[in-house]
């Protein structure tokens, strides 16, 4: 889920829980996509050091056995929860979501996730049963009669109705909406009126785009109701018509999971809990001419962090932080201890973020950027430049953002992890203070020339 903004949409229960809570509004995912950008948070490690790019690898068979935040949650005597998509299922966790190592019980799916991708959306042109990106159902027509967040929902409400007080409890929820396909009850979708949806102000590829920048939206475009639209590959732009369209069912389905969250919150005892909301990654609604994620641009990386305590005082904090950063956050707030950050990445048990305990505590903190990244398989975009499996991979752009400037450069890189910083595909340079969008690349500009070197220079240190 991308950061929203009221101006976009007003989500009622994500704000009252802001208005409580420590509320990070420049959070990035160190990688726009599900399986890698998990296993960072849970793992408290950039994907370059759990070696997960793509959804096809178990870090504790091909790396280490690292440790994770609800393993030593476990380790002290918690009760470990995994309800609905926390680890990315399939391969990438085991085809256990970590269980045992993670998990007290083994972590719930909602048994109609099944029907994620089945023709069960009604289209309108064609009145058949569509497997189609637009999806506004009746949820008693759907199979089971419901849809799997709301089966996800009520297996958390069961688990916190059942406990008795014995233990404390580490429970992960994990809503799938505004996933695509964007399915969601459809009464929410009366709720965002068309005629207020705005179209995004760069809806077309910035001139100056490396082309290895551009994503082609590939599994956005496999949908049976964008499909007929025949927009052209690997360029081609949504129309404008579609852009509202998609963009409404987006905030429809952000509405309909606030709802939930909403439920999920009126059950927490907020005078003893700890809560965290947040997202994997972002996703771009027509912004340059992009849908989805698979991309270094601030919409497809940046990401609600909101963090509740009872003892800390609601603040806004405008400075970048990263998602591995709740590895050591959390453990801190928890009073867990012996696990430090990593001194090289073959420890065990250890993490390479930063707390965020001293912005949350208006302390000093040497927090000033954010670092993310992207694999491509050619320069070129092809049929599996969005999701390339590893031995695919031939270049990775690594970006750098911190509060006035992102700065992404895409380098070579090969299946044995080898970064040549010599061989540049790509570089870009974005001024955040005079372009939020991220249109203009003003990486050959002379007067940002300082601002570029500096920042690669930065960059290169940090990325080893």
């Amino acid at each position: 889920m991308r950061l929203l903004t009221d101006t976009e949409i007003k989500l009622p229960n994500i704000r009252k829980l802001a208005g409580k809570s420590i509320n990070f509004k420049n959070a990035f995912a160190q990688q726009a996509l599900c399986a890698p950008s998990r296993n960072s948070i849970l793992t408290g490690r950039r994907p370059d050091s759990v070696r997960l790019y793509d959804f096809y690898s178990y870090w504790r068979d091909e790396v280490a056995n690292f440790s994770t935040i609800p393993q030593l949650f476990k380790q002290r005597g918690y009760d470990t929860y995994s309800v609905g998509k926390v680890f990315h299922p399939g391969r990438s966790s085991n085809y256990t979501d970590d269980y045992p190592y993670s998990w007290s019980v083994p972590p719930f799916h909602a048994p109609s996730e099944k029907f994620k991708d089945a023709r069960v959306c009604k289209d309108n042109i064609t009145k058949k049963l569509q497997k189609n990106l637009v999806c506004p159902v009746t949820v008693s027509d759907q199979p089971g009669k419901t849809l799997p967040d709301i089966e996800i929902l009520d297996e958390a409400l069961n688990i916190l109705n059942a406990r008795n007080g014995s233990k404390p409890i580490f429970l992960a929820v994990g809503f799938h909406k505004p996933h695509i396909p964007i399915k969601f009850p459809k009464n929410f979708l009366k709720k965002v009126l068309i005629d207020k949806v705005s179209p995004p102000p760069h809806p077309t590829i910035p001139p100056r785009l490396p082309t290895v920048a551009w994503q082609p939206w590939t599994d956005v475009r496999r949908r049976d109701d964008i499909k007929r639209l025949n927009i052209t590959f690997p360029f081609g732009i949504m129309p404008p018509e579609w852009t509202l369209k998609m963009k409404q069912s987006y905030f429809a389905a952000s509405l309909y999971v606030d709802s939930l969250i909403g439920k999920l919150l009126d059950r927490v005892d907020l005078r003893k809990s700890i809560i965290v909301l947040t997202s994997d990654h972002g996703w771009s609604l027509g912004e340059n001419g992009m849908w989805a994620k698979y991309n270094n641009f601030d919409v497809a990386l940046k990401v609600p962090l909101i963090i509740y305590h009872p003892e800390k005082h609601p603040k806004t904090v405008e400075a970048p932080v990263e998602l591995i950063d709740l590895f050591p956050t959390l453990i801190e707030l928890a009073g867990i201890k012996n696990v430090s950050k990593c001194k090289n990445t073959s420890q065990i048990s250890c993490y390479e973020g930063s707390s965020l305990l001293p912005l949350m505590s208006n302390q000093k903190t040497d927090k000033k950027f954010a670092i993310s990244q992207y694999p491509r398989p050619s320069i070129i975009p092809q049929s599996n430049t969005d999701k390339p499996r590893l031995k695919d991979i031939e270049i990775m752009g690594y970006s750098i953002r911190t509060k006035k400037y992102r700065y992404t450069e895409w380098i070579s890189f090969n299946r044995q992890f080898i970064r040549d910083w010599n061989t540049v595909y790509g570089v870009e340079l974005y001024d955040h203070i005079k372009d939020p969008d991220e249109a203009n690349n003003v990486y050959l500009e002379e007067k940002y020339k300082h601002v570029r070197n500096k920042l690669s220079k930065l960059l290169r240190t940090q990325v080893t």
